[in-house]
């Protein structure tokens, strides 16, 4: 599959603005593993190839278990994933996919037992942004397998 578009070099003042959220998202405090779970569980909903492999390089760099990697995608059948992960997977699938039944108030308390409200915004904020990634990447058709760490 070919790219479509350099969107970084055809928008410098936009890949800016989503590099500074993520620099926000990653000095939020959230723990950079649960931000790579959460980045990963988003990036297989949308179905974002580059998006998967990069989240997937990234959680291993930071000494994330293969198996539990493995089982992003189907994190309520197993025992891998703490309450707070889980809450966080929760709430990374209903607000990806907000249009197909919106925030449900049981996914809500459950994230709130969880994250403190600060908490909760900064893990949004980390949600926007993955949403944001996987649809640029995905429309323009950025090669999956080029990430490099530390690129």
């Amino acid at each position: 599959m070919k790219s479509r578009i350099d969107y970084a070099a055809a928008s410098p003042q936009g890949l800016a603005a989503m590099l500074g959220m993520e620099r926000h998202v990653h000095t939020s405090g959230l723990d950079a593993r649960l931000i790579e779970l959460v980045k990963l569980r988003a990036s297989l909903i949308n179905g974002c190839a580059y998006c998967v492999d990069m989240h997937t390089k990234v959680a291993r760099a930071q000494g994330e278990a293969e198996q539990r990697l493995y089982a992003v995608g189907v994190w309520e059948e197993t025992p891998f994933f703490t309450d707070r992960e889980r809450a966080a997977l929760a709430w990374t699938e209903a607000v990806t996919l907000v249009s197909a039944g919106h925030v449900t108030d049981a996914v809500y308390e459950q994230a709130r037992q969880q994250f403190s409200e600060q908490e909760l915004v900064d893990l949004t904020l980390a949600i926007v942004t993955i949403n944001g990634w996987n649809r640029l990447a995905i429309a323009f058709r950025t090669t999956p397998g080029t990430y490099q760490l530390g690129d």
